[in-house]
């Protein structure tokens, strides 16, 4: 599939157009805000435990974390007796420019709670609530279909001064159905969709051919780093002022049952996000306009057998994590005790940064949260 951004539909989605008529007017007064782009990057299945203590001793062996000839390489690289150490040693991006330039919700040995509001506690109610600003109870499996719902991006999509600018690159592909992608017509690069068309480069061709003939971990979710190419690639041919990206493997590995694998991903993960921060940095439309929001779906159980899975049967895996970096959030950092804020709430706050009141188009959504926005309430 092209993840081409200039093709898109010539009348819009009626359902999508009334919104837009509803909720298209700029949000109350308020002071002006820099950001002019917004990048949604998700973590799939990212516990809030390894974000805020990093790598979990009691699952560095065989027996729990299906390590199996490299725990003291494993250990050399991630475990350090120190907690603030160990997580920089597992998310150095995170820790030393996000948490240090932004904000950080969700480390519930300080009584930061961050959580979803779903109930089930798995992907797709999660990116459901994340991207339409609510929970809807009829969404409970992962093979649902097509979301009824409209998302953030495609209500955004439907405004006249954001249309055809908005980017969604996931290595999961049941995005397509998340994101209804019939109706949005949203472009959309997920799964193993081969990323390139047209007159190709070597280069190009190459790719194609290792999205085409690679063993697969999981038919409906490409592996990490292949997304990282074409999604860096894209900007030299357009400049989204709305981003979704989606990485799936730290999920992955854990269902697997390894836990090392689980913690290298983490890593790749925070230096996929520093190479995309590095890069548009790197560009003017981007330069000191652009608000990163990283998170995740769900969290996990806990225990050397329960961090395998996450659902209602899992303890714990409605906890979740949200950070925050652009030119207008305070560098609070780390959030200590203070308001639960909720996965609802993060569709919202990709609007109010545009200067969207995203509420007004769907009352059900949840607020934004005023904390990274620079507002008290």
């Amino acid at each position: 599939m092209s993840c081409r951004i200039g093709a898109r539909r010539p009348l819009g989605v009626v359902l999508s157009g009334l919104l837009a008529l509803l909720g298209g007017a700029p949000l109350p007064a308020q002071p002006p805000l820099h950001t002019r782009n917004v990048v949604l990057i998700v973590s799939d299945g990212l516990r809030w435990q390894e974000v805020f203590t990093g790598a979990d001793e009691t699952l560095l062996n065989e027996a729990n974390g299906g390590i199996w000839d490299k725990e003291e390489d494993l250990r050399r690289e991630f475990w350090r007796a120190d907690p603030a150490e160990r997580r920089r040693a597992l998310m150095p991006f995170l820790w030393n420019t996000v948490a240090v330039r932004g904000q950080i919700f969700g480390n519930q040995a300080l009584g930061s709670i961050a959580r979803v509001t779903n109930g089930l506690a798995f992907s797709y109610p999660g990116y459901n609530e994340m991207l339409t600003g609510h929970p809807d109870p009829r969404i409970d499996s992962n093979e649902f279909g097509p979301n009824p719902n409209i998302s953030v991006l495609e209500w955004l999509d439907s405004l006249p001064d954001l249309h055809g600018k908005v980017g969604v690159f996931a290595t999961w592909i049941i995005f397509k159905n998340i994101l209804n992608e019939p109706r949005s017509h949203l472009p959309l690069q997920v799964g193993w969709d081969s990323p390139y068309q047209g007159s190709l480069t070597p280069r190009q061709q190459l790719l194609n051919r290792l999205y085409q003939s690679t063993t697969r971990l999981d038919d409906e979710d490409v592996y990490d780093a292949f997304l990282q190419v074409p999604l860096l690639d894209s900007f030299d041919r357009q400049q989204p002022r709305v981003l979704f990206v989606g990485y799936g493997e730290t999920d992955n590995w854990a269902h697997s049952g390894r836990y090392d694998l689980v913690l290298h991903s983490v890593h790749a993960v925070d230096g996929f996000v520093r190479e995309l921060w590095e890069r548009l940095q790197a560009l003017p439309a981007y330069h000191d306009t652009t608000t990163f929001i990283i998170t995740t779906d769900h969290g996990r159980g806990s225990g050397p057998v329960e961090w395998k899975e996450h659902g209602v049967e899992q303890k714990g895996s409605e906890n979740i994590w949200i950070a925050v970096m652009g030119p207008d959030t305070p560098p609070l950092g780390e959030h200590r005790h203070g308001a639960e804020v909720h996965q609802a709430q993060i569709a919202a706050t990709v609007a109010a940064f545009l200067g969207k009141d995203y509420r007004h188009g769907v009352p059900a959504a949840a607020p934004p949260i005023n904390e990274v926005l620079g507002r008290s309430k």
